[in-house]
């Protein structure tokens, strides 16, 4: 072959231009969202005010944001085929970088936001509402309300997770399986670049001496207050994800109530998502505006996953396209000859 003919050297052109359309077109809605959130999120860090904090937080959400292109080019640029590695590293990076970066923005957010929006929330909450629940919820304050409503606040991570592991790893029902991890990755993302937009610590921070009772120790409202120590990021109040997230769960299971396990399980989802929305008044850290802002943010991102994930699985069926969620291909092990062994 002659390497100088022209078609030659136009082939050779043409050849990465290929590989990069195929990698464009492989992209789903899920990629393009998480993608956008950690580059925008890394702008913001890059562009904080220079100190120690400031660079810790660059280089978490930079670190964070490369680790995801090079999966996204493995994965969509079909360089990983493994049938088990690729559906479980594409998971770990597309849902897990968004959960990871909320432990990134206790550090961001006060370099970002040197002031609160607190006192505003709270006088609209009094314009719209006539009330602030947390403030009124203080004359139920006791032993037994404060643990039952603290158990229901920590219990937001353990309903979120036995949706979260079993959807997201053993779904087999695209459309189920796209709404899902979908509407909870727009609902964090969003949330969480909220959180730079309307900075707040909430009522017990802004208006303590309007509380009359003090919450007594308990082993849920311990266990409440040292995880917020821990690893809550502090002012990110607006808008609710303790509300949004349980409530998108329970709008998701009520959608599919005609599939096992929903058909049983979203009473109980229910029941759960309310208390927890309670809770989060009832143990101040919230105001009704950003329980509001949540409860709208949940149905928000269920209609735009619904919507989204038809049109996408569509487009990948017409363009004969690889699934939006790579799936698990477990490898057989080959049977023995019959008359061996």
């Amino acid at each position: 072959m002659d390497l100088g003919h022209p078609r030659v050297l136009l082939d050779q052109r043409a050849a990465p231009a290929a590989v990069r359309s195929t990698w464009l077109r492989e992209m789903a809605a899920q990629d393009w969202v998480v993608l956008t959130f950690l580059s925008l999120m890394t702008l913001i860090a890059a562009s904080a005010p220079a100190s120690e904090a400031q660079r810790q937080a660059l280089a978490r959400f930079g670190t964070n944001l490369a680790l995801l292109m090079v999966v996204l080019g493995l994965v969509r640029g079909a360089v990983l085929r493994d049938g088990v590695v690729a559906p479980l590293l594409y998971r770990l990076a597309i849902y897990g970088s968004v959960q990871l970066s909320y432990f990134f923005l206790g550090g961001l957010l006060p370099l970002v936001n040197t002031s609160t929006l607190d006192h505003e929330l709270h006088a609209l909450d009094l314009a719209l509402f006539g009330v602030e629940p947390a403030i009124w919820m203080d004359r139920w304050v006791t032993a037994v309300t404060t643990e039952w409503f603290a158990f229901f606040y920590f219990g937001y991570f353990f309903l979120l997770a036995i949706h979260v592991v079993p959807i997201l790893l053993f779904a087999r029902h695209r459309r189920v399986l796209g709404e899902f991890a979908l509407g909870l990755i727009l609902l964090f993302c969003v949330g969480h670049l909220t959180y730079m937009l309307v900075p707040g610590f909430g009522p017990y921070h802004a208006v303590p001496g309007a509380f009359e009772h003090a919450f007594p120790a308990g082993l849920w409202h311990d266990i409440v207050m040292q995880a917020v120590r821990s690893g809550g990021s502090m002012m990110d109040i607006f808008p609710s994800l303790h509300t949004a997230a349980p409530t998108f769960l329970l709008l998701f299971s009520f959608r599919h109530r005609d599939k096992l396990p929903f058909r049983w399980s979203w009473p109980v989802v229910a029941f759960c998502a309310v208390n927890i929305i309670l809770a989060t008044m009832f143990l101040r850290w919230h105001w009704v505006i950003d329980v509001l802002a949540g409860l709208l943010l949940a149905y928000g991102a269920l209609v735009v996953s619904v919507r989204f994930t038809h049109a996408e699985l569509s487009r990948r069926s017409r363009d004969g396209l690889a699934p939006s969620w790579p799936e698990w291909r477990l490898r057989r092990r080959p049977r023995a000859p019959a008359g061996t062994g």
